[in-house]
């Protein structure tokens, strides 16, 4: 058996969470290892709508274990507020399936507030951030000034470390021209819901040794994509946290050889949500097609995606970056009913041609994609579970996609519905 890591290999919103619920249910143990509740998954089981931000897909499944890791930043009202609506849905949700990391570290008002101060003064220059305090809480968290779970249990050491966190921000929002934060109501609110959230608080490397020795099969589940790794992705169009799937490790508190296979979920075309360089974006009408089609609307913020045709240059590389070793495709079908369909294979930036994207944001503006043209199948692949039912013309397109990214496709989607996969590879066994 094997422990399995999945990741985004694009800008997010590949499909994950049908990916991740399908794997979950194999799994023993489901791991959340970055990012906070700016990103979701949407589950559908027996016709139950869950959407998920903060807590992992094994949740709503019984006899699961479900972990928040260190890695991840928790606003610690909206976990209890997403604790809540999946209890009112009939899902049991105890400290026995749900385990808190003691070192995750909070999302508190200010950050919120610190991060729509920033968005609404930067102008042309946003970044389009979700505006739930992810930014600041992380830069906090490196600024070793945040405030931890653990310190939710000791009103005395809460009192210092908000003392401490709050001279940094109000010192940007005096310079700012905005209102100093008041401490003793905050310190209240928190001190209030404190024994709700350290119930589920342990620590989480300790808890995931135990599983391995049991050999438990775990299942590290990654936020958003590669491309918006605050290292590998299109910076400063980025997340806050290492999306990669070596960031499992760090994330949790285990050893890379933890990981045994990595699964990047990929899209069979591109889309981006916010601001930032997008070679392939097409601003037409293919580009509506899609998203109207695909159902393009943020899971979380509800916000149009920006679509375009498939970046094969950037699934290559994010797939070097994660040591991805299988892609999930998903959401063939919305491909159906295009007479051509094409895939990027290498960009031009002033007259030179790349076959990776290069690091610089003004390069990255200005690449222009360079194609291979298929022709499209014209007909339904909805619900296909075999491969060689698949039109030819898909299975061409398939074929010649995997051999541009140097990756196998371990599994194929054809439809939002779990059980329409065709299964080439099973990560946990294969």
């Amino acid at each position: 058996m094997k422990n399995v890591a999945v990741v985004g290999s694009q800008w997010g919103d590949e499909g994950k969470g049908k990916i991740v619920d399908w794997l979950s249910s194999e799994a023993d143990v489901v791991v959340r290892f970055q990012g906070g509740h700016n990103a979701g998954h949407t589950l559908v089981i027996d016709n139950v709508t869950y959407k998920l931000r903060l807590l992992p897909s094994g949740i709503v499944r019984k006899d699961k274990v479900s972990i928040i890791g260190n890695g991840v930043v928790v606003d610690p009202w909206a976990l209890l507020d997403e604790i809540e609506e999946i209890k009112s849905k009939g899902v049991e949700i105890n400290e026995k399936n749900l385990i808190l990391s003691e070192a995750a570290n909070l999302i508190l008002p200010f950050h919120r507030e610190m991060d729509e101060i920033r968005e609404d003064a930067a102008g042309k220059a946003k970044i389009g951030t979700t505006r739930r305090g992810i930014g600041p809480a992380y830069e906090d968290k490196v600024g070793r000034r945040s405030i931890r779970v653990m310190d939710l249990g000791s009103k005395k050491n809460l009192e210092h470390r908000l003392e401490l966190v709050l001279m940094h921000h109000n010192a940007i929002r005096k310079g700012l021209g905005k209102e100093i934060y008041k401490k003793d109501k905050l310190m209240q609110d928190l001190l209030k819901i404190a024994p709700d959230i350290l119930k589920y608080s342990q620590p989480v490397w300790k808890k995931i040794d135990e599983f391995k020795s049991e050999g438990k099969k775990i299942l590290f589940e990654g936020a958003q994509g590669i491309l918006l790794d605050v290292d590998h992705g299109t910076y400063p169009f980025v997340t806050s946290s290492n999306t990669v799937a070596s960031a499992a490790a760090t994330g949790s508190g285990c050893g890379p050889n933890s990981i045994n296979y990595v699964l990047g979920i990929t899209k069979a075309y591109t889309t981006r949500v916010g601001e930032g360089p997008f070679p392939t974006e097409l601003k037409n009408e293919i580009g509506e097609k899609l998203g109207t089609i695909g159902k393009e609307f943020g899971t979380v913020t509800s916000r149009k995606r920006r679509c375009g045709w498939f970046d094969g240059v950037l699934v290559r590389q994010t797939i070097k970056i994660s040591g991805i070793n299988g892609i999930a495709l998903t959401k063939l079908d919305v491909l159906d009913q295009l007479d051509e369909i094409k895939m990027c294979t290498a960009y031009e930036v002033d007259g030179k041609k790349f076959d990776y994207l290069p690091a610089a944001v003004e390069d990255q503006l200005k690449a222009k994609p360079i194609y291979q043209n298929f022709k499209g199948w014209n007909c339904s692949t909805k619900g296909i579970k075999k491969f060689d039912d698949l039109p030819n013309n898909a299975k061409i397109y398939i074929k010649e996609l995997e051999k541009f990214i140097q990756t196998e496709v371990a599994s194929i989607s054809t439809s939002p519905e779990r059980n329409d996969t065709i299964l080439i590879v099973d990560p946990f066994r294969d």
